[in-house]
């Protein structure tokens, strides 16, 4: 029985990995973590009964505790209290935005693997999380869409073989909707992705193309490739989630169906599955008609970012930082949807931006530092009411 953790367990990533490991019984569900869900929290301890349950919100947190204060569970606040002689066999690191990054740290040190979802703790930690892993001989297999299948596609190659490779995107719910429009879209529209079901927050950042921004900085970070060695397809099928162009003219792709099933339960299995065991693939899931085209910088202008985002070393948690507030406010209707994107440049091109993009940090407290005046310029901008709306 291999011994597993669920980090952001309430999330669309852990309750997937939820439904994939109910059905194999070869797991001993050991940890799960969430913020905020009550119910799903206290369905979950119900259901799958772990022996440990992180929650991180301090007031749901006391609610869970008192509920099942006398059951074996144990309720705890922060990883800190996780016993440090526990060692899993696989972790699912799925907490959304930075507040990942330090849970994804520590439990690195516990674990033989760690299935990372988490692309913010990847854009803003990413040496600290690959310094940590080599010292723990920790395996790290992201399992976003894109970056499973890169990772199944290049594996066999050296950078000097790569030519190109290419993420794609769907377009989202404004591929061709009417340009002069944006501005009055809502986050009720945003939400309505063609292909995928996503919690709220990827689901903005896919309508405005901030997730192909930074999944791009993903793929830079984790498969160590130079920057113009990564580019941006849109893909309306989203059948094919990563594309890779040899220099000896072979280009290879890889398709699935768009369903996270897929690349996490290979990821856990390590591609020693059969499928149908977790998930019942489509009758209609066969290979059709696929089209690519360039992505148009008009209608998604976050794209304008795209090579200056490792322009300095800090510039990718910059960004995260800022479209972090950007769609918060967004989703309360305190920001338009084209202030998202247009704030964000305005802020790479802030007086202070360079001190703060230049700085290498080496902890946890130095990326907050950086991560703290992005969101505090983010916050100024957006109370000011600039004309950017």
């Amino acid at each position: 029985m291999k011994k597993i953790s669920i980090l952001g367990a309430t999330g669309s990533i852990g309750s997937t990995t939820l439904s994939i490991i109910s059905k194999k019984k070869v797991f001993n569900l050991i940890l799960l973590s969430a913020n905020k869900n009550y119910r799903k929290i206290i369905n979950q301890i119900k259901l799958h009964k772990p022996k440990y349950y992180v929650i991180n919100d301090i007031s749901t947190f006391k609610k869970i505790k008192l509920k099942f204060k006398n059951k074996k569970i144990k309720i705890l606040n922060n990883f800190e209290e996780v016993p440090k002689n526990i060692k899993f066999d696989i972790t699912i690191s799925a907490i959304p935005g930075i507040n990942g990054l330090k849970p994804t740290t520590l439990m690195i040190k516990q674990s033989k693997k760690i299935l990372i979802a988490n692309k913010e703790s990847v854009i803003c930690g990413w040496n600290l999380i690959k310094n940590i892993a080599e010292k723990n001989k920790t395996k790290i297999i992201p399992i976003d869409s894109e970056h499973f299948s890169l990772m199944q596609l290049i594996q066999n190659y050296k950078e000097k073989d790569i030519d190109k490779i290419y993420l794609t995107a769907s377009g989202g719910p404004f591929l061709n909707f009417n340009i002069k429009k944006f501005k009055t879209i809502t986050p009720k529209q945003a939400f309505k992705h063609p292909k995928w079901k996503m919690g709220k927050k990827i689901s903005i950042d896919s309508s405005t193309m901030m997730n192909k921004i930074l999944e791009v900085i993903e793929a830079q970070k984790i498969f160590n490739l130079p920057l113009d060695k990564i580019d941006i397809l849109i893909h309306p099928e989203s059948l094919v989630h990563a594309i890779l162009k040899l220099k000896n003219g072979l280009v290879k792709l890889l398709y699935h169906e768009t369903s996270m099933i897929i690349p996490i339960s290979n990821a856990i299995f390590e591609n020693n599955l059969n499928i149908n065991e977790v998930h019942k693939v489509s009758r209609k899931s066969i290979i059709r008609n696929l089209t690519f085209s360039a992505p148009d910088k008009n209608r998604f202008s976050i794209l304008k970012i795209k090579d200056k985002i490792t322009e300095y070393p800090s510039t990718p948690i910059i960004i995260n930082s800022a479209n972090e507030i950007l769609v918060r406010s967004f989703l309360k209707n305190k920001t338009s949807f084209l202030s998202i994107s247009r704030i964000i440049l305005k802020i790479m091109k802030d007086r202070n931006y360079k001190k703060y993009a230049i700085k290498t940090p080496s902890n946890i407290n130095q990326i907050k530092t950086i991560d703290n005046w992005a969101r505090k310029k983010t916050l100024s901008l957006i109370n000011k009411n600039e004309k950017v709306f």
